[in-house]
């Protein structure tokens, strides 16, 4: 036993509880799905494709938004979002890669 070791540094390990801790819920994962497939979207955009009530999809925006995971940029009447960490991406191909999922 004394071979094993923690082969993530803390820090790193912190920081994925805590994004994982506010992706965990399947409206945020796809949220994620939908900004790697494009760059930036708006509320409206997102739902269109998720088919959720507005105000529950803004609810977990800001939660996001508050969180580090997206950003937002005002253009006109329009804000958009979008992800501020590319490598988050990477849950999703975890997921699709799982075959017990």
């Amino acid at each position: 036993m004394s071979t094993l070791k923690v082969r993530v540094e803390q820090k790193k390990l912190e920081r994925a509880a805590y994004v994982l801790k506010c992706v965990a819920h399947p409206v945020r994962i796809s949220i994620i799905d939908l900004l790697e497939q494009r760059e930036r979207l708006t509320v409206s955009q997102l739902q269109e494709v998720l088919q959720v009530e507005q105000s529950l999809l803004s609810h977990h925006l800001t939660n996001m938004r508050d969180k580090g995971v997206v950003d937002t940029q005002r253009q006109g009447k329009h804000v958009y979002y979008s992800l501020t960490d590319s490598a988050i991406t990477n849950i999703i191909s975890c997921i699709n890669g799982c075959k017990n999922f």
